[in-house]
Formats: C-alpha cells, structure tokens, sequence
C-alpha cells in the first residue's frame, strides 16, 4: 500500500490551502492507497477521521505533527495534546504509553550545514545531528520531504544510515499541487492506525519517490 504519511489541512493547519474533502480526492487521483492527516499540534477526532474515511471509501488515519524543542515529529496512536509535550522525553513517554510510534519530520532542517558543497562542513553537521538524544526515541525518520531540495532529502537519507533507522516519506502537502510527490510503501494491507502502528514499529515500509519513481530506499 502507497500511503502518504504526512499531510495538512484547513482550518486545524492554518497554513494550508487543502480542504479534507479535497485532499482526500486528490490522494486517490495521484494513485495513494491511503493519505494520513498530521495537523500541526492539532487532533482530529477520530470519529471524523473515520467519517470521512467512509464518505470517500479510502484510508485516512489521523496523526499529528508536534512542534517539539527537538523539532517537528509526526505522532500515531495518540488522540490528544497534553502538556509537555514539546519535550521529547515526554513526548516518547506519552506515546510508549499509548502504545503509539514517532518519526522524525523533515530532519534536515536546522541540522544541514548551510554550504551543503562543502565536504567537511556536510561530515561534521551529520555528526552533530547523529548525536541528537532525540532521535532515540523515533522508529524512523523523514528521508523523502515534499518540500525538500534534492540536498536536503540526501542528508536526511545519510542521516538514516548512520544512526541506523528507516526512511519514510511524506508529501508535507499544504497545497493540492503537493499530493504525489513522495509517499511510502508498506508491505501489508494498512485499515487503520493500529496497523501503521505495527508496520512502522516492525520495519515493514520503504520510501518512494514519486517524482523521481525511486523506491527500495534508495536517495532521491
């Protein structure tokens, strides 16, 4: 199944353009399986989730992004905000407890060196960011970003490898324009959050780039 695992729309992401019932439409017309909601610090209530799921007879599992101190993560398996967390060690605690996963969003940001030609410059930024406790509490990160420049993709790739963790990717769509741009690819049939779940949590996914149509985890 190609699902798209990171997604916004308004009025819950004020920054976006895309309407649910539009997104939805403009997943299944770019060829996705299934299309995840991940507003920024906001909820959809599950109950909505599945009603629109239903309306268009399609996947829709609602996520989040939360804006952390250690960047943005997209959450499954939680339903609500609770304080503290935009502390990742809280963040992980809430989520182990519900029984949900983590991957880090668009990891490349604030992390790349800002003259990514410069080879030594480029080593040392990887480094610094392997070293981030952060990342200890993720199942994966965002190798393939949407919005993402060619360079920025790499280094999120490169960062996979070394701390030795998955890539996924998401289209981070805030337009319609955005949907089909990069997705990812689970091995077994996903229904809902509690199957993303088990897939993210056992490895069982690859990215692809749908612009590029590069799969099997290979960079953009």
């Amino acid at each position: 199944m190609l699902i798209d695992l990171h997604a916004h729309t308004f009025p819950l992401s004020d920054d976006s353009f895309l309407k649910p019932d539009e997104l939805v439409e403009q997943a299944k017309a770019v060829g996705l399986d299934g299309i995840c909601l991940t507003e920024h610090d906001f909820f959809w209530e599950p109950s909505k989730a599945g009603e629109l799921a239903r309306r268009h007879n399609f996947v829709v599992i609602p996520g989040v992004e939360v804006n952390t101190e250690d960047g943005h993560m997209l959450v499954f398996g939680v339903d609500r905000y609770v304080y503290g967390m935009h502390r990742m060690r809280e963040l992980s605690a809430l989520v182990e407890q519900a029984g949900g996963a983590i991957i880090a969003a668009h990891p490349y940001r604030r992390l790349m060196p800002f003259y990514p030609g410069d080879d030594e410059l480029w080593s040392l930024a990887l480094e610094r960011a392997a070293a981030s406790p952060a990342f200890h509490h993720v199942c994966a990160l965002e190798a393939i970003n949407g919005h993402g420049s060619q360079h920025e993709n790499l280094f999120s790739w490169q960062l996979c490898a070394r701390l030795g963790l998955p890539g996924v990717a998401g289209s981070d769509a805030h337009h319609v324009r955005e949907l089909g741009t990069c997705a990812t690819r689970f091995q077994q049939p996903i229904a809902h959050v509690g199957d993303l779940v088990r897939a993210l949590k056992a490895g069982r996914f690859h990215a692809v780039n749908l612009r590029a149509k590069t799969e099997a985890g290979e960079p953009p």
